[in-house]
């Protein structure tokens, strides 16, 4: 079973900005800004996780929310767990556990270092789910038709539909937003498929000047049929070309968090139990 807190590695963790189209050649270009709903549903139904991506002034707020946990949980809402900036051009990410109220701040030459030394990790596994997935090369098992990439390996299966972005510059933003969050979510959630696979369609997306509407996942179990049938996720995104008025007031109280929270470094922030 998949954990719930690694399910975003499902997921494109999709958000970028948006250009809008015909200005005129002197208003220039227009801050980039756009907001990027998204949930992931396991089989048919079940909600697995929910989340808001807003980009605003070159960054980008992920805020994550799990489905509440405890007596009357089906009856309460999903549960804000963890926000994340995305901070480019200070080369950092910071991650926040709003519940514990503590903070840590990951530098984006951790997760470059992180993605060689994983990527050699997965190539020399005993598993050929993980060893496929450490790459480098996935072209023999991706298919594409218009609006569609599809992406296969031993007993799993990727497949995202997609749709043109607002611009180049869209689709460039997009992909570097998904790149770092997959590599976070490796770091910080270790576990699960490598994320080499959701890469590579993250560079074809790029190339295609598109972004996802609907991502799936399917995983068949190591031992075949006899552990059931494949476990599968998707992930369902909608696309804003705004920031609404709620938006801004979750940022500003985002931004009060980061600076109040505790600042701890990783192996505190990410200790079991610490959920």
């Amino acid at each position: 079973m998949i954990h719930s807190r690694t399910v975003t590695s499902v997921c494109l963790a999709v958000a970028l900005a948006g250009v809008a189209r015909g200005a005129a050649p002197d208003e220039g270009p227009r801050p980039l800004a756009m907001r990027v709903e998204r949930e992931v549903v396991a089989g048919d139904e079940k909600l697995v996780a929910r989340s808001l991506t807003l980009f605003r002034d070159g960054v980008a707020w992920d805020f994550l929310e799990l489905p509440a946990r405890g007596k009357g949980r089906d009856e309460r809402p999903p549960e804000l767990v963890e926000i994340a900036l995305h901070d480019p051009a200070r080369e950092r990410i910071v991650v926040i556990d709003p519940v514990r109220h503590v903070k840590t701040q990951i530098e984006t030459i951790r997760l470059e270092r992180l993605s060689v030394s994983l990527a050699k990790w997965a190539r020399g596994s005993d598993d050929r789910l993980v060893r496929w997935a450490g790459g480098p090369d996935f072209a023999a098992g991706r298919t594409e038709t218009d609006g569609r990439i599809e992406l296969a390996g031993p007993r799993v299966r990727y497949a995202v539909a997609h749709e043109e972005a607002p611009s180049t510059e869209a689709a460039a933003a997009y992909r570097t937003f998904a790149d770092s969050a997959l590599l976070l979510r490796a770091l910080v959630r270790p576990g699960g498929i490598p994320p080499f696979p959701r890469l590579a369609l993250n560079r074809r997306l790029e190339a295609a000047g598109a972004i996802p509407r609907e991502v799936t996942l399917e995983i068949e179990s190591r031992y075949g049929g006899l552990a059931g049938p494949a476990e599968r996720l998707t992930c369902v995104h909608k696309v804003h070309p705004a920031i609404l008025p709620a938006d801004a007031a979750r940022i500003e109280e985002a931004e009060a968090h980061v600076a109040s929270a505790e600042s701890v470094d990783l192996s505190a922030f990410a200790a079991p139990g610490a959920e």
